[in-house]
């Protein structure tokens, strides 16, 4: 089978590194576990030979292509490939009477993939609609974007819709140095030694994509002059030049990764915007998973902001939400915002204080007992007990508040600051408890 037929011959050494190490089989496929590890729908079908049409989308570099042409092999199935940006009707014509003319004659199955194919019109899409619906072609098909909003609710219909996820750097490193090993199809002839940190550099700032590492390692290596012994020395600086982006020194599990978010957290809290924005843009470039930074702002609007001004944990929750919705690199954005915002906002720890007093007090003393006007009486019975009797109902009193016991032994574990917001609760539990005093009632 020439999975390039109906494209000019090209010698194999001539493709790219990324081409040439596409996987021939699904266990030599690395990553999107959560699709194609074992008893998966999605290996299931493809071992069973029973996919219709299927649709993947996903960010670039992640197998997206590989993985279709990894699907043609383990069928047997002709192989088309076509891109949506410079592909029209007339040629899905073609295609699709080809694949007809090659199952009547041959009773072999043909693969369409479509790359891009969230830039086909509604008309386009429709053209595919009877065919693939019999599976002449088989519909494979592409997309960055999420194809709820960009395909037809037809096509959707039709088709098994599948997310594939950013690849993680140890499954990129698995990749480059299977390309450095591999003799027929990779970089094995030219006795690479690749650095360690080289490779380590290469998957963290390829940002979860296959293609641009393994661009990189190709530039880097047929570029690099060889040593007296006649080795080619993949070194960091190498990884720079061929990536072309510096190295930061940002070790997610040692000192510096830690170091940097600890400065980070105390930039913002200690009122410097400016500061916490240069942490921020070192995290993001050295390619610092957004979630991870989206998560320390919102502990910090919480433990350091809290209820002086109450909207912080507001913001820095919805930097985290946009974060895991839009991704890298407009994220940024919104975490430079919240990050700003918490920095400049006014200061309290005293919700903090208060959680870590209570929480002391469960710990070392005697558990209190509830209260018998505070237990639930919304059950039948629960009135012989006494649940419920004498409890007072805010709503029912003068300001929507009454005092009465809450705990069985009287505690005091938050005490609000006068800054921001904070004072303005300050001063409201003060006027309610002279309130209480002035009427006589006590605790």
């Amino acid at each position: 089978m020439d999975l390039f037929a109906e494209k000019p011959t090209v010698k194999e050494k001539e493709l790219p590194l990324a081409v040439r190490m596409r996987p021939a089989n699904l266990n030599d496929f690395i990553g999107q576990e959560h699709i194609l590890g074992k008893g998966k729908l999605l290996r299931r079908c493809i071992e069973a030979d029973r996919i219709n049409s299927l649709i993947l989308y996903g960010p670039p570099g992640i197998g997206k292509t590989s993985l279709a042409w990894c699907i043609a092999h383990i069928t047997k199935a002709h192989y088309v490939s076509l891109n949506a940006t410079t592909s029209n009707v007339e040629e899905l014509r073609r295609v699709i009477a080809a694949a007809k003319q090659r199952r009547a004659n041959t009773q072999q199955k043909t693969i369409l993939f479509i790359d891009e194919i969230h830039r086909f019109n509604k008309a386009q899409q429709d053209v595919l609609l009877p065919d693939i619906e019999e599976g002449i072609p088989i519909l494979i098909g592409a997309t960055v974007h999420n194809p709820c909003f960009s395909l037809t609710a037809a096509l959707l219909s039709r088709s098994l819709v599948c997310e594939l996820k950013a690849l993680k750097e140890k499954e990129i490193i698995v990749i480059l140095e299977s390309a450095l090993k591999d003799r027929s199809r990779g970089l094995g002839e030219l006795r690479v030694k690749a650095d360690k940190k080289a490779l380590v550099f290469l998957a963290k700032t390829s940002e979860g994509d296959a293609r641009r590492a393994l661009n990189a390692l190709e530039v880097g290596a047929l570029t690099t002059s060889s040593s007296k012994e006649g080795a080619i020395c993949f070194s960091l600086e190498v990884a720079q030049e061929s990536i072309q982006k510096k190295a930061v020194r940002y070790d997610k599990d040692e000192d510096a990764h830690y170091d940097t978010a600890s400065a980070f957290i105390k930039s913002m809290r200690g009122s410097d915007p400016d500061a916490a924005i240069y942490w921020l843009a070192k995290m993001l470039y050295a390619g610092e998973d957004p979630r991870f930074i989206a998560r320390r702002i919102c502990i910090l609007a919480a433990e350091d902001v809290g209820n002086a001004d109450p909207l912080a944990l507001v913001l820095a929750n919805a930097a985290l939400q946009i974060a895991e919705f839009v991704g890298m690199p407009e994220a940024r954005i919104p975490l430079a915002q919240a990050c700003i915002y918490v920095s400049c906002a006014p200061k309290s720890n005293a919700s903090y204080l208060a959680i870590e007093k209570a929480g002391k007090d469960v710990e070392e003393k005697r558990t209190q007992e509830v209260p018998g006007h505070l237990k639930d009486a919304s059950y039948s019975g629960a009135d012989t007990l006494g649940h419920g009797k004498g409890y007072k109902y805010a709503h029912d009193y003068e300001g929507h508040y009454v005092k009465q016991k809450y705990t069985g032994r009287k505690v005091k574990y938050y005490e609000p600051t006068g800054i921001g917001y904070e004072a303005k609760i300050r001063q409201r539990m003060e006027n309610l408890h002279k309130e209480s005093a002035d009427k006589g009632l006590t605790k």
